[in-house]
C-alpha cells in the first residue's frame, strides 16, 4: 500500500501522540523525530516539540539534527548561553554543518550583533550548495542594520537562486521603496518578468510601482497580467479597482471589486470601495447600503463608520452624522481628523462646548491647520472663555507667525479684556500684515470699536 507524503508525516505523528497518551514508549527513527519536531515548531506547539526532542535524544543521543532542534528551542526561550555551549560541542563534532553556523548567526542577531551574524552566515555559504536561504538571512541582517542597498543585493541573489521565494521579492521591493528608487524597481521587475512571465506577485508589485508613479494605464496592464497569471488573485483585482477609481472609471472599478466578493468571503475593504464608487456616481442609496455592509462585515473598521458619517454630514443629517462619528472615535480615538469632523458636526448642531472639545482634541493630536486654531478660538469667544481663547491664538501664532487673522483676534480679545496697550499693539501689527481682515473686529468684537485708541488706529489706517 502506498502513502501520500502527508500520510508519511501523519502516521508517525499519530503514533507519537498516541504514545504520549498511553505512556508506552515506542521507537521512531531520527528522521521521523525530525519531522514531528518540525511539525510542532511550525504549529507553535513548543511544549510538544520539546517533548519530542527529549524522547528523540533518548533514542538517538548522537543525532546532530535533533541537538540542533534543541539549540533552536534554547534560542527561542532566550537561553543564549546554553545554546552557545551546545553549538560549540556540535561544532567540534561536525565543523562543516551549515546549520550550526545559521544558529550561531541567529544568536548573534538576537544579541544585536548583526555584523557578526553576517560574517558567520557568509562562512556558511562556503559549506553548502543550497544558498538561497542563506542569502535571505544575510539580507535580513542588513535590514536590521538599515543597510538597504546591501540588503537588496542579497535578496536579489536569493531570488536568482529561487525564483519562487516571494518573501525575498517583497523585501527587494521594500528596499527599493525605502531608497526611493521607484524607477529602478520598475526596471528590476520588468527584467525579472522577462524570465518569469507568469509570476503574478511580480506583476502585482509592478502595478503598484506604476500606480505610485501615476502611470495608471501601465498599472492596469500590470494588474491584468497578474490576473491572467492567477485569476483568483484577489489583491490584483483590488489594486486594479483603485487605479480605475483614480481614472474616474467607477463602473469598471465596481466590477473589479465585485469579482473579489465572488472569489472569497467579502472583504470590508472591497465593500467600502464599492460604496465610494456608487457615491461618486450619485447612486446614494446603493452607496449607503454598501457602507452598512462594510461595517456589518467588520464592525471595528473605523473607515466604514467615517464613510457613513461623511455621507450624512454631506446630506446635512447632522444628528445621524454625530452618531456615527462617535462610533469611529470609539474605535480610533487618536485620529485627529476624526475629532475635527466631530467638532464640525457639533458646530452645525450648535453644540458649541462639544465642538470646542473636538477642536482641542484635534490640536492635541497634531492637527495644526489654521482652520482648526481659528475655529476653536472663535468657539471659545462664543463661550465667553476669553483667556482660553487668547492662549489658543498665542499658540497658533507659534505655527503661523505674522498671520493677520490670528492677530486681529488677539487684538480684539485683549481690548475686550481692557488690556488696551497690548490690544492696540496687536491691532497695529495686524494692520501692517493685512488691512483687509479688519472686518474681524466688526464681526467678533463690535464693542471695542468705541474705544478711543481703536478709533484713532482705524482712522489713521483708512
Amino acid at each position: 500500500m502506498e502513502f501520500s507524503p502527508d500520510e508519511n508525516i501523519n502516521l508517525p505523528l499519530a503514533k507519537f501522540e498516541s504514545m504520549l497518551k498511553t505512556n508506552h514508549v515506542l521507537f521512531f527513527d531520527s528522521e521521523e523525530f525530525e519531522n514531528i519536531i518540525h511539525h510542532y515548531l511550525n504549529q507553535g506547539k513548543t511544549a510538544l516539540a520539546k517533548k519530542a526532542i527529549k524522547l528523540g535524544l533518548e533514542q538517538h543521543p548522537t543525532s546532530i539534527n535533533l541537538k540542533l532542534f534543541k539549540v533552536e528551542i534554547y534560542i527561542f526561550e532566550d537561553k543564549l548561553k546554553e545554546a552557545n555551549l551546545l553549538l560549540d560541542k556540535l561544532y567540534a563534532i561536525d565543523p562543516f554543518n551549515e546549520e550550526i553556523y545559521i544558529q550561531k548567526a541567529n544568536i548573534f542577531s538576537k544579541k544585536d550583533k548583526h555584523v557578526k551574524a553576517i560574517e558567520v552566515l557568509k562562512q556558511a555559504i562556503e559549506l553548502t550548495d543550497d544558498v538561497a536561504d542563506l542569502y535571505s538571512l544575510i539580507g535580513m541582517e542588513y535590514l536590521f542594520l538599515d543597510q538597504f542597498e546591501n540588503a537588496k543585493t542579497y535578496f536579489i541573489k536569493c531570488l536568482e537562486q529561487d525564483s519562487q521565494d516571494y518573501s525575498a521579492l517583497y523585501n527587494i521591493i521594500y528596499c527599493f521603496d525605502f531608497l526611493d528608487e521607484g524607477e529602478k524597481a520598475i526596471t528590476y521587475l520588468n527584467q525579472f518578468l522577462d524570465n518569469n512571465p507568469y509570476c503574478e506577485v511580480a506583476w502585482h508589485q509592478l502595478g503598484k510601482q506604476y500606480f505610485n508613479k501615476e502611470k495608471y494605464n501601465e498599472a492596469i496592464r500590470a494588474f491584468d497580467f497578474a490576473i491572467i497569471s492567477d485569476d483568483t488573485f484577489i489583491g490584483a483585482y483590488l489594486e486594479r479597482g483603485k487605479v480605475l477609481e483614480r481614472l474616474n472609471r467607477y463602473n469598471e472599478a465596481i466590477e473589479s471589486y465585485e469579482i473579489t466578493l465572488n472569489l472569497h468571503d467579502p472583504t470590508s475593504y472591497a465593500l467600502l470601495r464599492i460604496g465610494k464608487c456608487h457615491e461618486k456616481l450619485g447612486n446614494n442609496k446603493l452607496a449607503l447600503n454598501y457602507y452598512y455592509k462594510t461595517v456589518h462585515e467588520d464592525p471595528l473598521l473605523d473607515k466604514g463608520w467615517i464613510a457613513i458619517t461623511r455621507f450624512y454630514n454631506k446630506n446635512k443629517d447632522y444628528i445621524k452624522a454625530l452618531n456615527y462619528i462617535n462610533k469611529a472615535i470609539n474605535i480610533d480615538s487618536e485620529n485627529a481628523s476624526y475629532w475635527k469632523l466631530f467638532a464640525q458636526i457639533n458646530s452645525q448642531l450648535q453644540f458649541f462646548e462639544e465642538a470646542e472639545r473636538g477642536y482641542k482634541k484635534a490640536i492635541e493630536l497634531g492637527n495644526y491647520e489654521l482652520h482648526t486654531w481659528l475655529s476653536r478660538g472663535d468657539l471659545l469667544i462664543k463661550l465667553e472663555q476669553l483667556e482660553a481663547a487668547i492662549y489658543n491664538f498665542e499658540e497658533a501664532l507659534e505655527f503661523y507667525p505674522n498671520h493677520a487673522e490670528i492677530t486681529y483676534r488677539l487684538a480684539g480679545l485683549n481690548l475686550k479684556l481692557n488690556q488696551i496697550f497690548k490690544g492696540t499693539i496687536h491691532l497695529k501689527n495686524a494692520f501692517k500684515m493685512n488691512k483687509d481682515y479688519v472686518f474681524i473686529l466688526n464681526q467678533l468684537f463690535p464693542e471695542v470699536l468705541n474705544i478711543s485708541e481703536v478709533k484713532e488706529i482705524l482712522k489713521s489706517n483708512k
